[in-house]
């Protein structure tokens, strides 16, 4: 307890409340003095000044509601804003003008322009000939990706390789580590010290001194309580570029939710790999602190790699002071071409205006309205908005066979009770739910019709729709998604189909979560 207590977690929550308690005081502090200089000034108008501050104040409250209501955003996070600026006046408007935005600051945003720029030299190149013909409606997809996010460019001659468990992972990636020539870059949102890292590292070092080239950017708050403050200075020493991304100072602002969500490895430009599966021992099973830790990967090889590389190389120089270096270094000249392997489009998504729209959301919401047979999910959290989860009841609807795979024991219980409080709804709608009861889901995929699959980072929740840095890979009859299909149905014939009666139990405690879900939108 007492370690929970002294944590830097701890810590950070505590630094953030007292803060920003500070700033409201100093706000109602200055109101006061003025209030009480005014009727000291004029004794005779008291209950006048007293009234002008009151409308004053109503007057504020009024047009920030108006902002918040009119404010491009989320449509579920204004209700829970407008009742907070109301309830609280103008402590509410404080709260708001503080927390509301996830912008990141104008210099960032500035510098991401720059990085965009840069990179799109090499993201310059025609859509294949036979994309549109070879992947019928779904070239809608990638068509509209492509529209609403330049850098995400469709590749052929790609080889996939899907990995269903962290254990297969590992050991592919082990292997391909120690091949490395050039350079290793590698982003992840969590890295925790444990076998598993443990033997990375020990790689990492290794390749270093045979002069190889290595990079690792890694989350600062999604390593919190898990390596100590200044580890990345530890990993410096050994002669690796590390660096923590977007380090908690304390400031209050909603900026901290900015986190780099990402698990993105590269090697050489010519293999790449990203998935859910992070660098700690109960991604691959050495631990079982939720029973069995169910995780996904996908590899790459050949030139869509190139998405990856791209994406780790715009977001490490943003994390970074100065100027934005010359990617030119690290773009392979030639690729191995692999016929037959349909076709990938890497994508990333992230808060506005980095990105423009909610650009992970969207492709889930596109894949959905696309399938006509089946579409299979893995999520370890189910806390949808009203768009997607009308996407998904409109799917069923239409005779799509619509299968959800979420935890049985989860890893955060306030996230569990909020995806069972979607549960209701989407089964009335014909959406099948299963509960993996061997474990802990922690995959993000998402498989239709045989045809079109994703494999990344990104949560069905608001966080990775929009605040966090997120990457995925969609994939156009690729030949890994045999393997995903199998991989889906192997989940579901050990997950249980939830029924209603299981939905509608605990009627005090679902109603706690419909109150809950309310503010989910805003954290």
């Amino acid at each position: 307890m007492l370690k929970k207590l002294f944590s830097r977690f701890a810590i950070v929550a505590l630094t953030i409340i007292l803060v920003f308690t500070f700033d409201v005081l100093l706000i109602v502090g200055l109101v006061w003095l003025l209030s009480a200089w005014l009727a000291e000034m004029f004794p005779a108008a008291g209950p006048w000044i007293s009234f002008a501050l009151t409308a004053l104040s109503w007057i504020v409250v009024f047009l920030t509601v108006l902002h918040a209501a009119n404010r491009d955003m989320v449509p579920e996070t204004k209700i829970p804003w407008i009742l907070c600026i109301v309830f609280f006046n103008v402590f509410g408007v404080a709260i708001y003008a503080v927390f509301s935005s996830h912008r990141p600051n104008r210099q960032m945003r500035r510098k991401a322009l720059v990085l965009s720029g840069k990179a799109s030299v090499y993201e310059i190149r025609p859509v294949p000939d036979t994309f549109s013909e070879e992947v019928h409606r779904f070239a809608d997809v990638g068509e509209a990706l492509l529209a609403v996010n330049p850098a995400a460019r469709i590749y052929d001659g790609t080889k996939t390789e899907y990995f269903p468990v962290g254990e297969a992972f590992r050991d592919r990636l082990l292997a391909d580590l120690e091949g490395a020539q050039k350079y290793i870059f590698m982003e992840y949102f969590i890295l925790k010290k444990g076998v598993f890292w443990d033997q990375v590292l020990d790689v990492l070092a290794r390749k270093v001194k045979e002069g190889v080239e290595v990079r690792f950017m890694y989350d600062d708050i999604g390593c919190m309580g898990r390596v100590h403050l200044a580890y990345h200075r530890k990993i410096q020493k050994m002669g690796i570029k590390c660096v923590k991304f977007n380090p908690f100072v304390p400031v209050v602002t909603n900026v901290h939710n900015n986190r780099d969500h990402r698990k993105i490895t590269v090697i050489d430009g010519k293999v790449g790999y990203t998935g859910g599966i992070n660098l700690a021992d109960e991604y691959v099973n050495i631990d079982a602190p939720f029973g069995h830790w169910k995780d996904t990967a996908v590899r790459l090889e050949g030139e869509g790699v190139k998405g990856l590389l791209l994406m780790f190389l715009k977001l490490y120089n943003l994390a970074q002071k100065g100027e934005a270096e010359d990617f030119a270094p690290y773009i392979p000249k030639t690729y191995e071409r692999f016929e037959g392997e349909g076709f990938v489009q890497p994508y990333g998504g992230g808060p506005r205006p980095v990105y423009p729209r909610s650009v992970c959301e969207d492709v889930y919401i596109n894949v959905i309205n696309m399938a006509r047979d089946y579409l299979y999910i893995m999520t370890p959290y189910l806390i949808i908005d009203y768009r997607m989860r009308e996407a998904l009841i409109l799917a069923a609807e239409r005779g799509v066979d619509v299968r959800i795979v979420v935890p049985h024991i989860p890893d955060k219980k306030v996230a569990f009770a909020l995806t069972r409080s979607n549960y209701l709804a989407l089964m009335r709608g014909g959406v099948k739910l299963y509960e993996y009861t061997p474990g802990f889901v922690h995959a993000k995929g998402f498989l239709a019709d045989d045809k079109v699959g994703i494999v990344g980072t990104v949560n069905l929740d608001y966080r990775s729709f929009i605040h966090h840095y997120e990457d995925a890979v969609l994939m156009y009859r690729t030949r890994s998604l045999a393997a995903i299909k199998q991989d889906m149905l192997d989940t579901f014939a050990v997950s249980r189909l939830q029924t209603p009666e299981d939905a509608k139990k605990n009627v005090v405690w679902r109603w706690v979560c419909e109150i809950a879900k309310l503010f989910a939108p805003l954290f």
